[in-house]
C-alpha cells in the first residue's frame, strides 16, 4: 500500500499533537519508503537497515523542527540524504553522492513534491495493476521478482504491465502537449 503525502503529513500532525498512535503509524509508513530510497543508493543490506533505524529516531527526536507548511516527504528525505553522506563518511566512501532526486529533495522542496504528486495524479489515470507495477519498479525501486512478489502476479506480468502503463503515459503527455 503506498502511502500519499497527505497522509503522512497527517499522521505528522497528529503525532505533533500528541496522538502516540498517529505517530507510530507514521514511523511504520516511512519503513517502506526510506528502504526504497537506500536501496537505490546503498549497496550493503545491513547499511540500509541501520539507515532506516538512524532516520526513523531522526524523525522521532526532530519531529519538532518539521513545518507544517512544507512537504513532509521533502523533510524526511533531507534527513534521510544527511544520514547517508554520514554513513559514507563513516564507512569511507568517497564517490560522488549526489543525483538528482537528491538535488531535487535539497534545492526545490516544493518542487520535488509537486512533481512527486504530478507523477501520482498521473498513475492514477491507469488501470491499477499498471500503476501498482509501475509504482513498484520505478519509484519504489523494488527488482521485478520483488515487485511481482509484492504485487502477487509473476514476473512477465510487471513487465508487460510497466511497458504498457508507460507506453500509455507517453501517449497522454504527449497529447497534453499538443
Amino acid at each position: 500500500m503506498r502511502v500519499s503525502e497527505q497522509q503522512l503529513r497527517n499522521w505528522m500532525a497528529g503525532g505533533l499533537a500528541g496522538d502516540a498512535s498517529a505517530h507510530a503509524r507514521l514511523l511504520h509508513a516511512l519503513v517502506p519508503l526510506l528502504r526504497a530510497f537506500y536501496r537505490r543508493r546503498v549497496q550493503d543490506g545491513d547499511g540500509i537497515e541501520d539507515l532506516v533505524q538512524e532516520v526513523l529516531i531522526a524523525v522521532h527526536v526532530r519531529r519538532a523542527t518539521y513545518d507544517s507548511d512544507r512537504p513532509f516527504t521533502a523533510w524526511l528525505f533531507a534527513i534521510a540524504r544527511y544520514k547517508m553522506i554520514d554513513h559514507f563518511r563513516r564507512v569511507g566512501r568517497h564517490d560522488p553522492v549526489e543525483d538528482l532526486s537528491d538535488i531535487l529533495v535539497t534545492e526545490g522542496f516544493e518542487d520535488a513534491s509537486g512533481a512527486r504528486l504530478d507523477v501520482s495524479r498521473l498513475l492514477d489515470t491507469l488501470p491499477p495493476k499498471q500503476a501498482a507495477a509501475i509504482r513498484a519498479t520505478r519509484l519504489d525501486g523494488l527488482s521485478v521478482a520483488e515487485a511481482a512478489d509484492r504485487e502477487n502476479i509473476g514476473e512477465s506480468d510487471i513487465k508487460i504491465s510497466v511497458h504498457r502503463g508507460l507506453k500509455a503515459l507517453a501517449k497522454r503527455i504527449k497529447g497534453d502537449v499538443k
